[in-house]
């Protein structure tokens, strides 16, 4: 499977399995969404399972949030990240609200998909990377998945949880990797990160189409006789705090490495919890290595934005040479 074959192969085993679980969005049920995730699973399940919505974010996430307050399981897609910003306030002032607003009486189990991420040439609202905002809402648990296995067994997580699930898919890659991925069930949990590559000289922590370009880099440093010990967080918030410590505990350098802009980040809270939980075991001073803080530019500038395996490979040099 790539990352659409395995998303669209989650929801599909839990639409078969739980009647109370849905998917819906701008052009999900007839034509699959823009990058046909849930293709086939109109015709499968029907229109009122998998279902076409007005273009209305906020809609889109208000009716979920009553759905999933009257028992039901809502998947719903924002055709783009950055179109998700009229639905901002569905998301984080009642999605993200509803358990601690109701004493636990009412939870709201919603998926909230969408493609995220630069590198396919788009226009403007199309390449947003805003894990960061909604990592910092109470409430919301943010999941971005870098292979087809992670992403059905995150998905499959996801969609069981009873928390509001934001799920990031990194669109650069939905077909650029094939991957053995079991066509039953099984999750992965959530809030766990995963050691992608071991090494013994410096730590690269990162997620999403990023893990393939610190792959590259990793290589790239390997032939100058440099270990790089390779951390897919998974899951942005809850953040794997243990894997992080435990890694530069043991190498003593830190490079995070992060499409979004460089301010007040993911980036930024890594490198906070290695010098919050393994100060005294540095070598040299956490480094980020990430977007800039502006725009993504228009495909005639985009790559001067996207990092490069190039640009990660300096960055490990110099760290190394502190």
């Amino acid at each position: 499977m790539n990352i659409v074959n395995a998303i669209n192969n989650a929801i599909d085993i839990k639409l078969n399995e739980d009647p109370n679980v849905l998917a819906f969005g701008e052009d999900v049920g007839k034509e699959g969404g823009v990058f046909r995730v849930t293709e086939g699973l109109q015709q499968k399940y029907g229109k009122q399972r998998v279902f076409d919505t007005p273009l209305g974010e906020s809609g889109i996430a208000g009716s979920a949030v009553g759905m999933a307050i009257a028992g039901l399981r809502p998947i719903i897609e924002m055709q783009f990240s950055g179109f998700v910003y009229p639905a901002f306030n569905q998301i984080v002032s009642h999605a993200a609200r509803m358990r601690n607003r109701t004493r636990s009486r009412y939870s709201t189990p919603i998926v909230i998909r969408m493609p995220y991420g630069g590198g396919i040439n788009a226009l403007e609202h199309h390449s947003e990377s805003m894990e960061a905002l909604f990592a910092h809402v109470p409430g919301l648990k943010v999941v971005i998945p870098s292979t087809p296995h992670d992403a059905k067994g995150l998905m499959i997580a996801a969609i069981e949880s009873d928390d509001t699930i934001v799920f990031m898919e990194p669109k650069r890659i939905y077909r650029a990797i094939k991957q053995e991925v079991p066509e039953d069930k099984f999750s992965i949990e959530i809030g766990k990160g995963k050691i992608v590559q071991e090494g013994t000289d410096l730590t690269i922590v990162t997620y999403g189409a990023l893990v393939r370009e610190v792959q590259k880099a990793a290589v790239m440093a390997k032939k100058q006789g440099i270990s790089v010990e390779i951390i897919d967080l998974r899951t942005i918030y809850p953040i794997d705090r243990d894997i992080i410590r435990d890694s530069v505990t043991k190498t003593g350098r830190v490079i995070t490495v992060t499409e979004s802009p460089r301010s007040f980040s993911v980036a930024s809270e890594v490198s906070q919890i290695v010098i919050e939980e393994a100060f005294l075991n540095l070598e040299a001073p956490p480094k980020r290595v990430t977007g800039f803080d502006t725009i993504v530019p228009l495909p005639k500038g985009e790559h001067h934005y996207i990092i490069s395996p190039e640009k990660i490979y300096y960055e490990i040099l110099d760290t190394i040479k502190y």
